[in-house]
């Protein structure tokens, strides 16, 4: 299979050379400028990053990726869609405070911010994934899918379900609507919390199967009737309705390669991945842990599967910080520090090449690849 260009920048800086110049010259060497944005509507998937949690990507590399945008005549926003949890995020309002708290606005990155699945985490568009094996139509944010090119920024660091989070990561998870989100956590449907349930009766409301119905005050879902829509965890007010979050990783991993293929498929993209702050886990978490490995690198590329191979590559060949989770862990396995999987061995129940195996397979992209160093 042909080899997939990947495009690398160290952080080194310069006075004349700094790390917001470097990642405008890395972008723009790795093709982005082939792209016609002209006139177009230009979506950057980004991770806002839960407040609390410091290793976030900062807004202002987000600004020099719109700017490189707008000089070719797009029409360019960040988006995020709504988390399937109970956090800063869960609906487009909270959303937006904390991606304002975390400095995520139009003054600071220079374009406007839109939450992909809306309101509640119910827009959604449904797409057919003819290829899926686990994902036959998936519920992605329809702004997401309204744009006509999607561009991934991604921030590179470990997670507790998929080994790592990169491009993949950031473009199929991170589009998934709620109901999206709920797909690819769960084999099975969701379920009420009897304590928090207040019985307004509103999840029996949006129901389009009737399979909830409420009784002295409290709702009960028949799972005869229920379809997994999830439109009831984005309705509930209190969250009193939860995902059963009973998904096998390997499973979690590959659904997520195919709602990638969901979002991409048919349309322009370009990826992008800072391999900085490598924290131990997800920047869902309202903290960050002290990173696991020194500061890589930029990346760049055309290809996600491509991109999230080599980032993996050339973190797995970087030392172990000490005193960091993953040498906590090292040390509770008996290793010595030498040669690993830093992910794997960070979260043993997680593979996080199963992603990368199944995106290849679909027609995502390829796990070869040609490193250029800008």
């Amino acid at each position: 299979m042909k080899q997939s260009k990947v495009f690398f920048t160290n952080l080194r800086a310069t006075p004349k050379m700094n790390l917001l110049r470097k990642l405008e010259k890395l972008v723009k060497k790795a093709g982005i400028k082939e792209i016609d944005f002209k006139g177009k509507f230009a979506a950057i998937k980004i991770h806002f990053g839960e407040p609390g949690n410091l290793a976030f990507l900062r807004p202002n590399y987000s600004k020099v990726i719109a700017d490189v945008i707008k000089d070719q005549g797009g029409k360019v926003f960040l988006t995020d869609c709504n988390t399937l949890y109970v956090g800063r995020r869960k609906d487009a309002l909270e959303h937006l405070d904390a991606a304002y708290e975390n400095g995520y606005n139009p003054f600071t990155t220079g374009c406007q911010i839109i939450i992909g699945d809306g309101l509640k985490g119910t827009d959604e568009a449904y797409v057919p994934v003819p290829s899926g094996e686990y994902v036959k139509e998936a519920k992605i944010g329809r702004a997401i899918m309204d744009a006509d090119i999607v561009i991934s920024l991604n921030h590179f660091k470990g997670h507790e379900l998929t080994g790592f989070g990169g491009a993949l990561k950031n473009i199929g998870m991170g589009c998934g609507s709620r109901a999206g989100k709920m797909e690819m956590h769960s084999d099975g449907k969701p379920k009420v919390k009897s304590k928090t349930c207040v019985g307004c009766g509103a999840c029996g409301k949006i129901c389009a199967h009737k399979a909830i119905t409420v009784t002295d005050k409290q709702a009960q879902i028949d799972h005869a009737r229920c379809v997994g829509c999830g439109r009831c965890i984005g309705v509930c007010h209190v969250n009193a309705i939860a995902a059963a979050w009973d998904e096998s990783n390997d499973i979690l991993n590959k659904k997520i390669a195919e709602y990638s293929w969901a979002v991409l498929h048919d349309r322009p993209h370009f990826h992008i991945s800072l391999v900085v702050d490598v924290a131990p886990f997800c920047d869902c978490h309202a903290e960050n842990d002290v990173p696991i490995i020194p500061d890589i690198g930029m990346f760049a590329s055309f290809d996600p599967v491509a991109l999230d191979m080599a980032c993996a590559d050339m973190a797995n060949q970087a030392p172990v910080i000490s005193g960091s989770y993953l040498a906590e862990q090292l040390a509770n396995q008996g290793s010595d520090g030498g040669k690993q999987d830093h992910f794997h061995a960070t979260h043993p129940e997680t593979n996080w090449r199963v992603c990368l195996d199944h995106a290849e397979k679909i027609g995502i992209g390829t796990k070869g690849y040609e490193l250029i160093e800008i």
